[in-house]
């Protein structure tokens, strides 16, 4: 019997065939096949749950596959562990920094090293470290302390640890989610020098103008199998991909439809806050919010967004300055005295603040509301109430469950935000404080949100978006305020803001250019 020699394609830095991954009740990846060239960022698209991030971590070692093979360099691997990948010169950026703030880039650089062992000469590691930057354009200080860089830099730390190991072969998870345009920007042009360099991309991402930039091919998956497998981003537009991505046609855009907006609801004056750790959070903070109008907050994570939201909805204290909804002072007091003057919220941290797990999706429904006719009657709750209320509000929302009884810690992250959602506008709401609602969704989960807050608006609410996402805040807003260590750096009307001005403000820029005579006044220091 003859055998037929096999010589693996020498363009491909990786090959996965057949791969199988189970959990309790659930096949992740059912025979999945996805390759990767050498040179090249390949896009790896699906909804939550279509099981990429499964197959990523298969493939960093972070789990062992139940069935199937892996190839690097046309090498059988079987990783049982991450520490296995990356000596196979494969490593995974994740969304969530792992650096230690108080030491310094190279130090972070060279955790979890072998080498040195004894005693560290830092300065030739800080050279070591720095010609590595400069080669890959990723420009960081290796002496500067994580504390003291952006969160662009921070993310160039992260790839700088992967290539120090030796990584050619990278995975980015939603890479650009915490990143100023500009900075968007800054990584694709680094990644782009590395991938001309040999070294290998995958790209996970939602946002698909994105991936149309950057990305050389696309894979997509769907319920832990692929729908379209390396096809060139040339052949494919954002709408087909997201018809791929969802198995239907997909409205990206929702037209926003002019609103004459009504008075005044939200009042801040002055207002200053601290952090958790005592710091100077929020610094005179001074806006406005009339009815029927949604003012979208810009900036980079961190810089005071998650406080404003707490300060807006009784989570947490001024330190000074007042704040008024409808003329009622609202800072300084509690969540029941915000929730009474119809301020809803709907948090970042979607299981901490916004819902309790272990409850049914009917108590969960009601928290907001279980005082009150007719779900309350007397001193005690309507059952039979509460069943009508929350089904009506599940067929409403769309909240796929078996049933109201249905514990929430087994909803999706879409369903879940739906969820909230439709809790928060049943409270008929003045004022709507949305903190990254669209935060890890889907496509189709990211229309629906935005579809019923652009509704809320249109009903004559009040509403704060505060989002790190600069795209849906100019799809959404009708003025941006941009946010910046604490301070109202920059207020635009989104109808003609300035893109590269405002990532600018995000990332404590001054303006792109000074005034003009006859200018329009378009930031208020």
């Amino acid at each position: 019997m003859t055998l037929e020699l096999v010589i693996p394609d020498p363009r491909l830095a990786v090959e996965m065939r057949g791969i199988v991954r189970r959990f309790p009740g659930v096949v992740a990846n059912d025979g999945v096949d996805f390759d990767l060239r050498v040179g090249e960022v390949h896009a790896l698209l699906g909804e939550n749950g279509a099981g990429k991030s499964t197959l990523m971590n298969v493939l960093d070692g972070l789990y062992r596959p139940d069935a199937g093979e892996i190839m690097v360099g046309g090498q059988p691997v079987e990783f049982r562990s991450p520490r296995d990948a990356i000596a196979a010169g494969l490593g995974m950026v994740h969304q969530h920094f792992a650096l230690v703030p108080t030491q310094t880039v190279t130090e972070n650089v060279l955790i979890g090293l072998d080498r040195p062992r004894f005693r560290i000469d830092i300065g030739r590691y800080d050279d070591e470290v720095a010609e590595l930057a400069a080669r890959h354009g990723l420009g960081v200080d290796p002496r500067a302390r994580i504390w003291q860089l952006s969160v662009g830099e921070q993310q160039r730390v992260e790839i700088l640890k992967m290539l120090y190991r030796g990584a050619r072969i990278l995975i980015l998870d939603e890479p650009t989610a915490v990143l100023a345009p500009q900075e968007a920007q800054d990584l694709f042009r680094t990644l782009r020098s590395m991938v001309a360099d040999g070294t290998s991309v995958v790209f996970i991402s939602h946002k698909l103008g994105e991936v149309a930039q950057i990305a050389d091919r696309v894979t997509v998956m769907r319920r832990g199998k692929v729908t379209a497998s390396g096809i060139p981003i040339s052949e494919t537009t954002t709408a087909g991909l997201a018809r791929l991505m969802i198995g239907r046609d997909v409205v990206e855009t929702i037209e926003r439809t002019p609103f004459d907006t009504g008075p005044v609801v939200l009042s801040m004056r002055d207002v200053e806050a601290e952090s958790d750790r005592g710091l100077p959070a929020l610094r005179g903070i001074s806006l406005e919010v009339r009815a029927g109008e949604i003012l979208g907050v810009a900036g980079v994570a961190g810089n005071g967004q998650s406080e404003l939201a707490q300060v807006l909805t009784g989570l947490r204290h001024c330190s000074r300055g007042s704040v008024t909804v409808n003329g009622v002072e609202v800072g300084n007091r509690t969540p029941r005295d915000a929730i009474n003057e119809h301020v809803a919220h709907v948090p970042e941290d979607r299981t901490g603040v916004g819902s309790a797990p272990n409850l049914s999706i009917a108590d969960n429904l009601i928290m907001k509301s279980y005082r009150e006719a007719p779900v309350s009657r007397h001193w005690s709750i309507d059952t039979g109430a509460v069943r009508r209320f929350a089904n009506r509000l599940r067929e409403t929302y769309s909240i796929a469950a078996p049933s109201v009884e249905t514990e929430t810690r087994l909803l999706s992250g879409g369903n879940l935000q739906r969820l909230i959602l439709a809790r928060e506008i049943a409270s008929e709401p003045r004022l709507m404080v949305a903190v990254q609602p669209t935060r890890g969704l889907d496509v189709g989960a990211i229309v629906t949100v935005h579809r019923l807050l652009l509704d809320q608006r249109q009903a004559g609410s009040a509403t704060i978006l505060i989002s790190e996402d600069l795209d849906e805040i100019l799809a959404l807003a009708d003025r941006v305020a941009v946010i910046y260590e604490g301070r109202l750096v920059g207020l635009f009307d989104a109808a003609d803001a300035d893109v590269a001005e405002i990532g600018l403000r995000m990332t404590g820029g001054m303006a792109s250019r000074p005034p003009e005579p006859g200018d329009a006044p378009r930031i208020v220091p």
